[in-house]
């Protein structure tokens, strides 16, 4: 069964997705931005498959979706690690 607030999330990240994808220049110098950016397409596909596991699959769509949200989470640590400790130290 899928639920209103999954619908709304996947159109949400469909709309950040199209941003992304038509300021990619701009996104670009963030720092580490390949980082951020792969912590949120994978966040996005987490979202896909939480609505697709309404449909069909629903305990194999249901593990890719946790799997999604935990790599989406290890992405951002690194990146967080990355621009707020790494850059700071002495050169």
């Amino acid at each position: 069964m899928i639920q209103q607030n999954e619908i709304v999330m996947l159109f949400l990240g469909v709309g950040v997705w199209v941003f992304t994808v038509r300021n990619r220049a701009g996104l670009s110098r963030l720092p580490a931005s390949m980082i951020i950016l792969a912590a949120f397409y994978v966040l996005l596909g987490s979202c896909v498959v939480t609505v697709l596991e309404g449909f069909f699959w629903n305990t194999f769509f249901n593990l890719l979706e946790h799997a999604g949200l935990a790599m989406s989470s290890v992405f951002t640590a690194i990146w967080c690690w990355k621009v707020f400790l790494v850059s700071k130290e002495p050169r």
